[in-house]
């Protein structure tokens, strides 16, 4: 099973938008929220090497990006074949 992360913020519609894909394949992941536990922002930033905005997305320690990128990602068939390595 892939490890995934999501680094989100309680109002973002693109964090619940990214969870909801994530869901909907069924897929567990680990949830941080920034607005929460704002300590966390400058580990988000550096793993991202520098993305401020929400969501950041980790598959097994890979930063995929946003929002859009894991719904690229999907729409090209990809995701799952990130998943499954």
């Amino acid at each position: 099973m892939a490890k995934i992360e999501i680094y989100t913020k309680a109002t973002c519609f693109f964090c619940h938008r990214a969870k909801a894909l994530l869901e909907q394949k069924g897929l567990a992941f680990q949830e941080y929220k920034i607005d929460a536990q704002p300590n966390l922002r400058p580990e988000m930033i550096e793993r991202s090497d520098g993305g401020y905005t929400v969501p950041q997305i980790f598959i097994n320690n890979n930063h995929i990006g946003g929002c859009d990128d894991i719904m690229a990602l999907e729409s090209q068939g990809k995701l799952d074949q990130i998943i499954a390595q």
